[in-house]
This record gives C-alpha cells, structure tokens and sequence, in this order.
C-alpha cells in the first residue's frame, strides 16, 4: 500500500432521499453495535496488509450487489434449497472478496450478534477500503436487511459490461435511478484493483486496432497478455492501489485499460467527457461526487423494517 495518510473528506448529504431510502440512517448502529466501522476497518486493513486487491474486491461486491435488485446482500449468496445464485452471471466471474466479508462477519457476530447485515458489512467495507487507500470517508447510509432471494436473470441481464458503450452503461444506471455524473464517479472506482486480459484484449488487435487505446500502452499490455487470457493486469498503470484521480488524467491519456472506461471520454458529443475532465482538473470535486453517488447506489431499493432478514453466514439463508 502506499505510504501516506489518508485525508478524510466527510461529505454531508441529505437523509430524506425518498420513503424507503429516509429508513436508512448513519446512526443506524450507534446503540446496537457502537464499534461497527471499528470492527469493520479492522478487518479491511489486515486484508490490505496481505492483499493490495481487497478494497477493490470489496467495493466490487458491492456495486454488483445494488445494481441487481437492490443493496440486499443477494450478490453473497451460493447456490442451495431454493436459491440459484446470482454468481452464475457472466458479469460476476471470478467475482472475489467473499473470504473478508466471512471474516467482517464473524468479528461482527462476536461483538454484536444478530445485528449488522451482509448488505451493510459490504457499504461498509466499500468505504472503509476507499479510505485505506487515501480516498474519501462518507456518511454511509445504514439499516438494510438481507434478502431470502437472488435473481441471477437480474444479474445476467443488469450489469454493466468492460465490452459495452456509453449508450449501453447510461441505460443500465438509468434503469437503478442513477444518472451520468453517477456513472463516471463510480467508474473511478478502477482507479484501484486489476483487470483480467480477457476484458480488455479484444482491443489490442493488431490488424484492427483500438484507435482510442495509447499505441505504446497497448504494446505494453500486449507483452503482459503474451502470459494468457487469465494474466491481471493494474487497471490504473500510474498508481495502481491509490484511490487518486488518476484514473480520469489516464482517461484523458488514451489509457483507459477497459473499453467501458475509455468510452467515458472518447466518445463524441457524450456528457460523460466532461465530467471526466471535471475530475482529472480535481480530485477534491471527484472524491465528493465519488461519495455523493456510493450514497445514491447504496441507496437503491433497500430492505428494511421487518422485511428479508439479518443472515449469521452472509453466503446462506437463516
């Protein structure tokens, strides 16, 4: 990990978001389980010490759990008696970061059993692990329960794609109630973590190649794809475990790893360009929209009350 303090930047928002949305609360835990981001950053950080891919495995899990019927932790369970997982999806293979989430889990249920659920350990994790890293702290909304169902057309059909345009990837926010500015903050989340070759090679085609990829970039990448299909490559060449706004200046480069992220600025005319030009000028604009629009994502259709349930094993039912 890199070797600087991280600045906290807390952004206040609003609570009243909507009827469902204004159940959700920062204070959601204060009585039941004070030490939740304790407990939380605890385990985050032993999981950076050892694995500089973790907070970009976590917030993963995240964002795919919300975009499939909501924030309800479905994302975290395996196939049993009356589920059909949604990790069966193409958009989730080799989806990982299930083991710290057991173990966020497990600390959680020693100190507070019964309590703090899969869907919230996941936005939970996500801010912690952005913050690890030397990005922004939010006010995370809190109180979501677990689903008793998963809904692996929704997964198959509602995420986004590394292979699709900006047409397709507004679409797919659209449909969750997010918007452009959404899409391009919550795309700088590959300013940390790795990509597969097997997401990005179509555009190093020699004969027929990317125009809008740096040509000495794709030499490099075609070198470090020479390994195989399943090689990682850092999806932020610069500063591949800061979460910085490198990712938009790498954008503005021609050195976007992934076709979805280079879409977001090379593609005339998209209102997407500029907000990615907004962020590349600053990392203080970035860093508040990034937070503002993990509360909107986090925000989309949760469970609460007494509906779904507060799973003890994240990855099956009661």
């Amino acid at each position: 990990m890199a070797s600087f303090k991280p600045i906290a930047i807390f952004l206040l928002v609003g609570l009243m978001l909507g009827a469902s949305k204004a159940q959700l609360s920062p204070t959601f835990y204060a009585k039941s389980c004070p030490n939740v981001f304790k407990i939380v950053r605890a385990v985050v950080q032993k999981a950076l010490a050892t694995d500089a891919r973790a907070g970009a495995r976590l917030i993963r899990l995240h964002f795919h759990d919300c975009f499939v019927d909501g924030c309800d932790g479905s994302v975290l369970l395996v196939n049993q008696s009356g589920i059909v997982s949604e990790l069966g999806a193409r958009g989730n293979d080799n989806i990982t970061g299930f083991n710290i989430v057991d173990n966020i889990k497990a600390a959680l249920e020693k100190a507070c059993p019964g309590v703090v659920s899969c869907a919230d350990i996941l936005a939970i994790a996500s801010v912690e692990s952005v913050y690890l890293s030397g990005g922004p702290f939010w006010k995370v909304q809190l109180g979501r329960r677990d689903s008793r169902t998963a809904n692996l057309q929704g997964a198959m059909d509602g995420l986004p794609s590394p292979f699709e345009n900006v047409s397709q990837l507004k679409d797919k926010f659209r449909r969750v109630g997010l918007d452009s500015t959404d899409l391009v903050a919550l795309s700088g989340a590959h300013t940390f973590g790795r990509s597969r070759c097997q997401f990005f090679d179509r555009r190093l085609n020699v004969s027929n190649p990317d125009n809008t990829l740096d040509a000495s970039y794709a030499a490099q990448l075609r070198r470090a794809c020479a390994r195989g299909r399943d090689t990682f490559v850092n999806l932020d060449p610069t500063t591949p475990d800061a979460f910085d706004k490198n990712y938009f200046t790498n954008l503005q480069s021609n050195f976007g790893l992934l076709g979805s992220d280079q879409v977001l600025f090379s593609t005339p005319g998209s209102d997407t360009v500029g907000i990615v030009n907004t962020f590349a000028r600053s990392q203080q604009q970035f860093f508040n929209s990034f937070g503002q629009s993990m509360i909107n994502m986090g925000n989309i259709k949760p469970l609460t009350g007494n509906k779904g349930e507060i799973r003890s094993n994240c990855r099956r039912l009661n």
